[in-house]
């Protein structure tokens, strides 16, 4: 055990994040905390790390255990190069190799002298024991593991002499997980690592720490990221932490059946109580039943103090996109335009002059590593950068073109939410600007929050809201599933699927790549390459991960019997959990009409507070067995399918 919370509650001012929590940590737990922007998921990071402390409770980890923390858009800022930045994680071994110089410098010394004295057999013992311990510690390979890391976070280009000051915000993020995960602690705690991830990079990082031999927490709205590292998931919502295990496909399911139970048991209990109710109403003013109502209005109260309306789920935002007009079927045309960094240039070409065009209603989206161009694209076709001298650009008749930057300049720090999304909409009145507003999760106070104030996700809905306002039919987004969370993300894929107008996307979503584009087309130095689907640029670029393998397959040939012992014995394995599959699909139903019938029973025996105590606890029984019953059925049905 790592970690340990009981009972913990955490409070900030009169608002609880969450209450009377109790989970833990366990060696090899590769965990995704996932939650609702603001729910408390980095101040759950904040007491785990011991940054700050719970409201009540306890929370106690294992003596010297090792935790290393990447806080969400921290990066390292430092006047050291990356070289002395990285190479200070392994400052012991560098210690032990300048000792091992130092002794082998001693031991020449004494080689010259004809009799060797006791103090040349202790340097002798003392190089031994330091030889002993940097190979031990893989001193030797201390360049190259600085060397791979820096190359999986997309710093192969990179000269080990920058300055880490020099670098980008994103960059420095990067870095900052870097050394993370050189130091290698016993838990890592990484908030929203993946923001800053080209799609490359992100892959490289699934595969490094499914291999990670410690343990894990991450914070992430990447759905594909959380599917392919975490075991198991804790769902932060309205003030509940539950645990999960399974990925975050696997939580999904969970949490639906979860749900659905929880709505069943509520609607049995209102139920009963409505038939307690009128048995009390009916027979409370008879003197020869009084007796048995009053016995019955114990049992009511007793049921109601359990009775608990199951919460649902956040909601999710309303994104609606509309325009007023259809432009021309030929909505662009681009000629011999190259990229420059910085969009001059003076800066160093990114790509060379190309050729482009797009029609009416296609949904474009634009992908490359970082730094290939992809942001500096929509910021020339959005006039924020200058057209290249001997580049032309022709946009369609009645085009109505609207751009979502990465950044959030655009926004007046100083205004509000309702003063801001009001400077856009000058005929709307305060009604319709809230109505608005509430669509985009900005509700009651919220709306007269100053903008400076707001998370990262809330500037980015509200962006959101001004881009639907202005009801064009080009859209150029440029990351916009940056800061949302899940819920938001999904809301905005369902907005886009339903746009009928012409998208053009930068984004590392892959979520949102396999589901949105009509084409992809990738930057790079050599100029444009094209793709008709997300897969289809996966087959050709990338290799499959040794994470999406099949478990059943042996790549070395000398291992033919061993093969074809495990698929034996996985096919024993998938029958029994067919059967098991089975076997559940007929009790699930059989264990519901069970708590059906006990729950009329308990009204009929309410007055004999004896029984009605027999009959609760085997109704809490029979529900603890269901739910289980669930889960289980939930984790199998989503690879066994009953025939």
């Amino acid at each position: 055990m790592l970690l340990d919370i009981k009972n913990v509650s955490l409070s900030f001012a009169d608002r609880a994040l969450f209450q009377n929590v109790n989970l833990r940590v366990e060696e090899g737990d590769r965990i995704g905390l996932v939650g609702a922007n603001g729910e408390g998921k980095s101040s759950l990071l904040n007491l785990l790390n011991g940054t700050i402390s719970p409201t009540s409770g306890e929370c106690s980890r294992r003596r010297d255990l090792q935790i290393g923390y990447l806080q969400q858009n921290s990066g390292l800022n430092s006047a050291r190069t990356i070289q002395e930045e990285l190479r200070s994680v392994f400052e012991p071994l560098l210690k032990a190799q300048q000792q091992l110089v130092e002794l082998s410098q001693e031991i020449e010394r004494y080689q010259t002298q004809q009799s060797k004295d006791s103090i040349y057999q202790t340097i002798l013992e003392d190089y031994n024991k330091t030889m002993s311990y940097f190979e031990a510690n893989e001193g030797y390979q201390i360049d190259v593991k600085i060397r791979t890391v820096l190359n999986g976070m997309g710093f192969g280009a990179f000269s080990l002499d920058t300055v880490c000051n020099t670098l980008s915000g994103g960059e420095k993020t990067r870095l900052a997980l870097a050394k993370l995960l050189l130091q290698k602690p016993e838990l890592l705690m990484l908030d929203e690592p993946t923001n800053h991830l080209d799609i490359e990079t992100l892959r490289w990082l699934e595969e490094y720490l499914a291999q990670y031999q410690g343990s894990l927490i991450v914070v992430s709205h990447d759905r594909y990221f959380l599917d392919q590292v975490c075991n198991r998931i804790w769902g932060l919502f309205y003030g509940e932490i539950t645990s999960y295990r399974g990925n975050y496909s696997k939580y999904q399911q969970l949490r639906k059946a979860q749900q659905e139970q929880r709505k069943k048991e509520y609607h049995q209990q209102c139920v009963q109580a409505e038939k307690l109710t009128d048995y009390i109403a009916r027979n409370k003013v008879r003197a020869t039943t009084a007796a048995m109502a009053k016995s019955r209005e114990k049992a009511l109260e007793k049921l109601q103090q359990k009775m608990q309306r199951p919460p649902s789920d956040p909601a999710a935002i309303r994104i609606l996109f509309k325009y007023s007009e259809d432009p021309v079927k030929d909505i662009l045309q681009i000629e011999q335009l190259p990229l420059f960094a910085g969009g001059t240039s003076d800066g160093e070409q990114l790509v060379p002059a190309f050729d482009f065009s797009l029609q009416r209603g296609e949904k474009i989206a634009i992908i490359g590593p970082n730094g290939a161009g992809k942001s500096t694209l929509l910021k020339t076709l959005a006039k924020e950068y200058p057209l290249p001298q001997g580049a032309r650009i022709r946009w369609g008749i009645r085009t109505q073109v609207a751009y979502y930057s990465q950044d959030f300049s655009s926004l007046s720090e100083f205004k509000t939410v309702k003063q801001e999304l009001w400077d856009h909409t000058p005929l709307s009145t305060e009604t319709e600007v809230r109505s608005l507003l509430a669509n985009y999760g900005f509700e009651g106070e919220s709306v007269d929050k100053c903008v400076s104030m707001l998370s990262g996700g809330e500037k980015s809905r509200l962006k959101l809201a001004i881009l639907a306002l202005q009801k064009a039919n080009v859209l150029l987004l440029d990351e916009p599933t940056n800061h949302l969370d899940l819920l938001s993300r999904e809301a905005l894929e369902e907005a886009l699927l339903d746009y009928t107008g012409t998208l053009l996307i930068v984004s590392h979503d892959r979520y949102l790549l396999s589901r949105i584009p009509t084409r992809l087309v990738e930057l790079s130095s050599s100029g444009l390459s094209w793709y008709d689907s997300y897969q289809e640029y996966l087959d050709k670029n990338l290799e499959t991960p040794s994470s999406e393998q099949s478990s059943d397959t042996v790549s070395d040939p000398s291992h033919g019997a061993k093969e074809y012992y495990r698929t034996k014995q996985q096919r024993a394995l998938d029958a029994a959990n067919r059967k098991r599959l089975q076997k559940l699909e007929q009790q699930i139903p059989e264990l519901e009409a069970e708590l059906a019938s006990i729950s009329e029973r308990l009204v009929e025996v309410a007055a004999d507070y004896t029984r009605y105590c027999e009959l609760s606890q085997e109704y809490e029984e029979k529900q603890s067995l269901l739910e289980q019953s669930m889960q289980e059925w939930a984790e199998l049905s989503e690879t066994y399918a009953t025939e």
